[in-house]
């Protein structure tokens, strides 16, 4: 008799975590943490927990340095109060019945003097400026040239990768995601548009994919590698990260070699992020064939593109972002076929507990 193919609300193994569901929470930036420390705090436990019901939560991108942010008010992983903080998260999360990672993050060129440590310049790659404003303590600002990384700096970024997972494994949760996508700093080490390096870390594109590698490497250490995920972007123009000039051969390297390595999946955000599904210029069928974890689509899914990426075997969970802003019992809610609650955008970002904690779950909807 032929196997019946999963459905968006059967249970899943993701690397060493039994899912109950393949409706994953994909990391949100919120800009809630604690004004002084960039600390979760009780607020933002309450917030998760709300959402256990996902498969699995994949947190909002945390810096793992200071050099790393680049937004106001997002949650950091190099500090005691931070882990404590994350520990507040992980607890109320576990208490809840549910299972949570930590998204690791450095933006890289996408931050401003006014974020930065000392009022220094941001970095990245190589000399690069990053698209657009940002907002900053100071006002909106543009964005400046960043510098590139010494090659002892680059070390250094992986060892505050190394730091990070620690510090998270330390705070209770539950694994990683490393976060190279969406244009920032792992992105602009790997993308042929913005590296322009001589060193270890530049030139071919084995040496593109290096320092990602590298950071995988450092988590898998700390986590073991069941419990490492990483989010990957291909072909988004996200913080107007220029295209790679061959993004099919450049990805393709990079997913084979983490399939090597075993870890847990793979988080694929597929098209243009937030803006556009289609998948013009790479073919996410053949990163899903390459690789023998759990494969995560994102990007725009609606629930019945989420059945059926499922039914045909395209994905094995799909994460959803914004629909777990204003649906915290998502997995319920697409599982009943009811209408979804829309999300204010204007609270997006904060800075309180409106527009975040204060959704309702179906049964007080």
């Amino acid at each position: 008799m032929d196997r019946m193919p999963p459905t968006l609300f059967d249970p899943v193994r993701i690397g060493a975590w039994d899912c109950p569901n393949r409706v994953l929470m994909a990391p949100l930036t919120r800009c809630r943490a604690d004004a002084d420390t960039l600390a979760p705090r009780a607020l933002n436990a309450e917030y998760y927990a709300q959402r256990a019901s996902a498969g699995l939560i994949v947190s909002e991108a945390t810096q793992v340095e200071p050099r790393g942010l680049g937004y106001t008010r997002t949650p950091g992983c190099y500090s005691d109060a931070q882990r404590d903080g994350w520990r507040l998260v992980a607890d109320a999360v576990h208490a809840a019945g549910g299972r949570i990672v930590a998204q690791l993050w450095h933006v890289g060129a996408v931050s401003h003097p006014d974020l930065q440590p000392g009022g220094a310049l941001p970095v990245s790659s190589s000399e690069y400026t990053a698209v657009g404003t940002i907002h900053t303590p100071q006002g909106k600002r543009e964005r400046v040239a960043a510098r590139a990384l010494t090659t002892d700096e680059v070390r250094g970024v992986v060892a505050a990768y190394r730091r990070a997972a620690t510090l998270i494994r330390d705070a209770g949760l539950d694994g990683v995601e490393l976060h190279s996508a969406n244009g920032y700093l792992l992105e602009q080490f790997v993308r042929d548009s913005v590296n322009r390096r001589t060193d270890d870390y530049g030139g071919s594109l084995q040496n593109r994919i290096r320092l990602t590698l590298e950071c995988i490497d450092a988590a898998i250490e700390v986590f073991g590698r069941d419990r490492v995920g990483i989010r990957l972007s291909p072909v988004t123009a996200a913080n107007g990260c220029p295209q790679d000039s061959n993004p099919q051969a450049t990805y393709m390297a990079l997913v084979e070699a983490l399939d090597a390595r075993g870890i847990a999946y793979l988080h694929f955000i597929e098209g243009n992020t937030g803006v556009e599904h289609h998948a013009r210029g790479f073919d996410f069928g053949a990163a899903r064939r390459a690789f023998r974890g759990t494969y995560i689509a994102n990007n725009k899914y609606t629930r019945r593109m989420a059945i059926d990426a499922l039914a045909s075997g395209a994905a094995d969970a799909v994460a959803f972002g914004v629909p777990f802003i204003s649906n915290p019992d998502l997995p319920r809610r697409l599982a009943l076929d009811v209408p979804l609650a829309s999300a204010n955008t204007k609270t997006y970002y904060g800075p309180e507990a409106v527009g975040y904690t204060d959704y309702p779950a179906l049964e007080t909807a």
